[in-house]
């Protein structure tokens, strides 16, 4: 239990230094990063079972990111399902 709840803490913790880094993000949207970063959730489904959450509200916060540019980019949607894969944006290192 105390693995799980530390693992929750460090997610947390991501999620709220991705929100300290861009405040234009939302909890959620800033969880959607993180989750794909660390390859816990790629798809709006999964984070929306993860978390807990309705999906159609990751959904809108999902959409409102990949708007944005050099966040996120939806790959592939799933029409019966709403189910959307994501994957973070290629980032210059330079």
């Amino acid at each position: 239990m105390s693995e799980e709840a530390s693992e929750a803490d460090r997610f947390l913790a991501l999620v709220a230094a991705a929100q300290d880094r861009d405040i234009r993000v939302t909890s959620i949207q800033a969880g959607l990063l993180v989750a794909a970063e660390l390859g816990i959730a790629r798809d709006s489904r999964a984070f929306a079972r993860m978390l807990g959450i309705a999906h159609s509200l990751v959904l809108r916060e999902l959409n409102g990111l990949a708007e944005r540019e050099g966040l996120l980019q939806i790959v592939k949607r799933d029409t019966r399902t709403m189910r959307a894969h994501y994957t973070l944006t290629a980032r210059d290192e330079t």
